[in-house]
């Protein structure tokens, strides 16, 4: 028997006899197959004590009780931003008892908190939660095949530094995207490119690279509508609908007007709603494509390289199946009142 091992106290009992017999504690722990030094301070203690038996609730007490451990998760679920530190020091505050990080780390995942990157989203309004909710409604009962005929598209900003996004918050297992640990912002990435596609089931277009300057509505009909979209019309044909967001440049009336003059139907879309667009997911996938290069991109040149290869070897699958998860986005968001839709499920 290994010294590891646990030693009953009826194992205790028999040792303590044998040394009570005369044996000498070195045959006693050849016998019982135990460490010299463990039968020894066996018999110490029995001479001390006078017991054998094993004594049970030792160790060391807990800095806090079950009543500081709910204040300490409380404190964390009012504001998910504070680090492990700032709580130790408010608990020191109002208790007057010091405790340590790692301390106040073990509490809280007791609580079921653990330390995560917040999900960043678009800021809404209830006015925006409203008509996202409204717009939802209207297209509850759309089949996968009627958004089959959807022509879903997008820009988007490719950088060549990423946000390393280092805040975490206290949160529990499965609810990213509820609203308290949820991070709105609008990022406006620098050193970055544009571009533009469009995904649909069985089809994509070319990825087109926004060259420098803005994007005006008579750039967009040039470069976007008259290349790419018009080319989907003619293969599609009457059955195609056109999806874009409500960027000013896509909102213009000469815009309006080219759509209309090539008989494009176009998709009417809520507003700040780009989590109910399954492109983004597309998006999301080609950066880690890129981000997973052997030779990762170190200029814009290299980046755009890139970005085209990555873009045309993305599978069909990939965009069949976020396209076809539109039932689902749709039904997300009505359950969550106009909310934000959790997108890496829809992958």
């Amino acid at each position: 028997m290994s010294s590891r091992h646990h030693i009953d106290d009826f194992m205790r009992g028999r040792i303590i006899g044998k040394i009570e017999e005369g044996r000498k504690i070195t045959d006693v722990a050849r016998e019982f197959d135990i460490a010299h030094s463990v039968v020894s301070r066996l018999w110490k203690s029995f001479k001390t004590t006078g017991m054998c038996n094993r004594r049970h609730g030792g160790g060391r007490v807990r800095s806090t009780t079950p009543a500081e451990d709910r204040y300490i998760v409380l404190s964390a679920k009012r504001n998910r931003r504070t680090t492990a530190q700032q709580v130790a020091n408010q608990f020191l505050a109002a208790s007057g008892k010091q405790i340590s990080r790692k301390t106040v780390v073990r509490r809280l995942r007791g609580g079921g908190l653990y330390a995560r990157r917040p999900v960043v989203c678009v800021p809404l309004t209830r006015q925006h939660r409203t008509a996202r909710l409204q717009w939802c409604r209207e297209h509850h009962n759309w089949t996968e095949q009627d958004w089959a005929c959807v022509l879903f598209s997008d820009e988007s900003r490719f950088s060549l530094s990423s946000d390393c996004r280092r805040q975490l918050i206290w949160r529990e297992s499965g609810t990213a995207y509820r609203p308290e640990n949820i991070q709105e912002k609008d990022r406006y990435p620098t050193c970055s490119i544009m571009v533009w596609a469009g995904i649909m089931i069985n089809g994509r277009t070319r990825l087109h690279v926004v060259a420098n300057g803005t994007m005006t509505g008579q750039r967009y009909i040039d470069e976007v509508l008259l290349p790419h979209v018009r080319l989907f019309r003619g293969a599609v044909g009457d059955k195609l609908v056109f999806m874009d967001d409500n960027a000013t440049c896509h909102r213009t009336l000469a815009v309006q007007n080219c759509l209309d003059s090539e008989g494009i139907q176009r998709l009417v879309w809520p507003a700040r709603s780009p989590d109910l667009n399954p492109i983004e997911n597309v998006w999301d996938a080609l950066g880690r494509q890129v981000a997973g290069r052997n030779y990762p991109p170190t200029n814009k040149n290299t980046l755009i390289r890139a970005l085209t290869e990555e873009w045309d070897k993305l599978p069909q699958q990939l965009l069949d199946n976020v396209v076809q998860s539109m039932v689902r986005r749709v039904e997300c968001c009505i359950t969550l009142h106009g909310g934000h839709n959790r997108t890496d499920t829809f992958l």
